[in-house]
């Protein structure tokens, strides 16, 4: 055992010969071919442990294994790591409310029975808006796609159903750039990513970045994987920045951000969000709801698509996605969690839904003073 791997569970109160067990779960899925490869980053009493496995890409010529930095296409993740907060703070300096109708912003969002929506509703996907996987596929330009959303009919009454949706996070998004009076990725870098010093994150990764970048799926009509390009086809449509989908992100970045929340907004000394946003934030908003536990953008201990495991308290919230990616927080063990894989590398029938849970589990077992 690494004298690396004993200081760092040393400082965050956990069991080393545990820790390795934990990563140990990672390492067994990579050597079934499950995934290429994982980096993970644990973090608890303000340190981290980052531990990289496997492969970043497969069947190039030259290797690519996966490191600390590597960096992921975090998919959904992007709803919580950059709309949300940036919705946080219009609300925080008093350019909106929670229960704004959003036609109130978008006026074309009235149309079609959507005058009653509201920013809450998007945000815990109870709106009445479904994604529409296929809007990539007509050949409509950024602008068309955006209009076709603003003016799409509900599929259910709002505040009926929890059911997940892109095209909401979209809308959030837009508004966020609309009010902040400035493009979406110039937001979350100044807002988001700079205080925190996540100095990998972004949209768009410049080409240079590629050989750190872990790639993903192989589209039988591309000569290759998507590799720095963002996988989410409705994102690539529309230029590769979105509210819902476009990040690229490192766990040692993701960490950080985790850190913010853990932190009741607040890291090192530096507050981006007031205590009241994260409580608000990481509390039941579908109370009621049997086909849902969501906060704002967060999944909560109990929904469907909750990731957590067993053992994770039931104060814990998080992500997911779609590429194999996510963030969980457990305020009640002091501790945050990121597990990065490019799963749809090998293609979309492999899944991390075991490998989450399992990883979240052996990973609390190993605290020694929870």
């Amino acid at each position: 055992m690494s004298t690396e791997m004993e200081e760092a569970a040393s400082q965050m109160g956990m069991d080393a010969d545990r820790l390795r067990l934990a990563l140990e779960v990672v390492a067994r899925e990579v050597k079934t071919g499950e995934i290429p490869g994982a980096v993970v980053s644990v973090g608890r009493n303000g340190a981290w442990f980052e531990h990289a496995v496997g492969e970043a890409v497969l069947g190039e010529k030259d290797p690519h294994p996966a490191a600390p930095d590597t960096i992921y296409d975090c998919a959904s993740l992007t709803k919580v790591v950059v709309t949300l907060p940036l919705i946080l703070m219009l609300l925080e300096e008093g350019r909106l409310r929670l229960d704004d109708h959003v036609h109130h912003f978008l006026p074309e969002f009235a149309e079609q029975g959507k005058a009653s929506v509201s920013i809450r509703h998007l945000l815990s996907h109870t709106s009445g808006l479904i994604s529409i996987p296929q809007l990539h596929s007509r050949g409509w330009s950024k602008e068309q796609m955006l209009d076709a959303i603003l003016r799409k009919p509900l599929d259910y009454e709002p505040e009926t159903q929890v059911v997940y949706s892109d095209l909401g996070y979209i809308v959030l998004g837009h508004l966020a750039a609309l009010l902040f009076d400035e493009p979406l990725e110039e937001a979350a870098r100044s807002r988001v990513f700079e205080p925190l010093g996540m100095i990998d994150s972004r949209f768009c990764p410049p080409t240079a970045l590629k050989p750190r970048i872990a790639a993903t799926e192989r589209y039988p009509s591309e000569s290759g994987p998507r590799w720095g390009i963002v996988h989410d086809e409705n994102a690539h449509a529309m230029g590769g920045v979105c509210g819902h989908a476009g990040l690229f992100s490192t766990a040692r970045d993701l960490s950080r951000y985790a850190a913010l929340w853990l932190g009741g907004g607040k890291l090192k000394g530096r507050r981006l969000l007031s205590a009241a946003s994260v409580q608000l934030a990481t509390s039941l908003q579908t109370p009621g709801f049997a086909s849902g536990k969501r906060g704002l953008g967060w999944v909560l201990k109990g929904d469907k698509f909750d990731a957590s495991g067993d053992l994770l308290s039931q104060t814990s919230y998080g992500h997911t996605g779609f590429t194999g990616t996510s963030l969980y927080i457990d305020p009640l063990h002091r501790l945050t969690v990121v597990l990065l894989t490019n799963r749809v590398h090998l293609g979309r029938e492999k899944s991390v839904v075991r490998l989450r849970a399992l990883f979240h589990n052996a990973i609390c077992a190993a605290l020694i003073d929870s």
